[in-house]
């Protein structure tokens, strides 16, 4: 069993308008010292591949056509080998 930790992201050149908002609130909080602030999402999943690679595999196709918007976000994956629990 695997852990896979997906992080979303908007590309660079995707204007963020909730990162804007978070920033601007940010600054009227007096959290002066954020100079920007970019929005994105995080999914886990738990994931029954018979390796981390097969798990990858598994997960990276599901960000490709579902999780992730090729054409405004980048994604990265992180797996990790978790236990299982006796049923």
């Amino acid at each position: 069993m695997y852990k896979a930790t997906v992080q979303v992201t908007l590309r660079p050149s995707i204007l963020d308008p909730q990162g804007k908002a978070v920033h601007q609130a940010l600054g009227s909080l007096g959290f002066d010292g954020v100079s920007s602030v970019r929005m994105g999402k995080l999914a886990e999943l738990m994931v029954d591949a018979p390796s981390e690679e097969a798990a990858e595999a598994l997960v990276r196709e599901a960000c490709e056509k579902l999780i992730a918007n090729p054409v405004m976000e980048d994604f990265s994956i992180t797996i990790e080998s978790v236990a299982q629990e006796p049923a």
